[in-house]
């Protein structure tokens, strides 16, 4: 599955919040998105990528993401290659290591963001249906079907 390409204007909106969290305005952000530092498999450089968080559990802690180009994006394959990745998220910024979730927690946390989320629950359909290439209803058996093509990972302070 090849990525969909992104214009220069929506790559430049999405690296916004890079740059918000780099000048340390990260807070006004929350724990909507959470900024991932991780080395470059090949290049050994350092790279950051801005994540949605789909789920956000203050008990653990732990951020909850999901990987929209699926398992070939790059940030994904450098944390697994790299795993000394490092996560800002509002005014936390840790040493994380991450995890695969299993396809019953990852189901539960899409179908709660969606629930949150219902007023926006048509855009959230669309964009997944992009990224995808089959048509996303947002119903749990779609939702099955959607993990099972793209990766939710987990993301927690290392002990």
């Amino acid at each position: 599955m090849t990525a969909p390409r992104l214009s220069r204007g929506l790559r430049l909106l999405f690296r916004a919040p890079v740059c918000l969290c780099h000048c340390g305005c990260g807070r006004l952000l929350g724990h909507r998105f959470l900024l991932l530092i991780q080395t470059g498999r090949r290049t050994g450089l350092r790279r950051r990528t801005v994540l949605e968080v789909i789920e956000y559990r203050e008990d653990v802690p732990e951020a909850i993401v999901m990987s929209a180009f699926g398992p070939n994006a790059s940030w994904l394959r450098n944390i697994q290659t790299n795993p000394t990745e490092e996560v800002i998220i509002g005014s936390q910024c840790f040493a994380a290591v991450h995890r695969l979730l299993r396809e019953e927690e990852a189901v539960k946390a899409i179908m709660e963001y969606q629930r949150r989320h219902w007023f926006i629950a048509p855009i959230i359909h669309f964009a997944l249906s992009r990224f995808v290439g089959w048509r996303y209803d947002g119903s749990e058996k779609e939702c099955r079907r959607l993990v099972a093509q793209l990766p939710v990972i987990g993301f927690r302070p290392r002990s």
